[in-house]
């Protein structure tokens, strides 16, 4: 397994190996050890599966308020999407920033978002399959998202704003200025 930091501290690109042969390969998506390893000591309590019928469907950017706020281990087993995450910790040097990575099922990589993030992802393929671990349960409650064209962040996503297929919830999402952050 291969970590590599993406720009705003305690974001990852995580490789997994892939074993093959002529009937296909095997991959330990997750490895608690190989990711302490790496200095990610969690425990993972829930597990969600989105899947996106179109290209152009955009979830996020959210995030999840203390004391219910959740680490995120994404990865994708079919299509790709572009992924996003944004620092929304008041006190952080690099806050308002973002990263973004093409999370793929071709790569077969994946994203680590630590809490005090927003996260958000645009799918690129129709029939789109996005796997991820998180570190507390939902919460309605401590639920929250940030509008995904806010200038102020910048975010500069593949396609034009009018294509992208928002929620009702996204859509009227604050701009992080307005919105409680971390």
């Amino acid at each position: 397994m291969e970590t590599r930091e993406l720009g705003l501290e305690g974001v990852f690109e995580i490789k997994p190996n892939r074993h093959g042969d002529s009937r296909g390969f095997f991959s330990e998506t997750y490895n608690k050890l190989r990711l302490e390893e790496a200095g990610i000591c969690l425990e993972f309590v829930q597990d969600n599966f989105s899947y996106s019928a179109a290209k152009g469907i955009l979830r996020g950017l959210h995030y999840q308020l203390p004391p219910a706020a959740q680490d995120k281990l994404v990865r994708v087993s079919r299509g790709s999407i572009l992924d996003v995450v944004v620092d929304i910790r008041r006190t952080s040097a690099t806050f308002g920033r973002w990263v973004s990575l093409v999370v793929s099922a071709e790569a077969w990589n994946q994203i680590f978002v630590p809490k005090g993030f927003a996260h958000g992802f645009l799918t690129l393929e129709d029939d789109t399959e996005v796997v991820y671990k998180v570190t507390e349960f939902y919460s309605p409650q401590h639920d929250r998202a940030i509008r995904f064209d806010d200038p102020e962040i910048g975010i500069k996503w593949p396609i034009d704003s009018k294509d992208i297929i928002l929620s009702e919830k996204d859509a009227a999402a604050p701009l992080l200025a307005d919105a409680e952050k971390f």
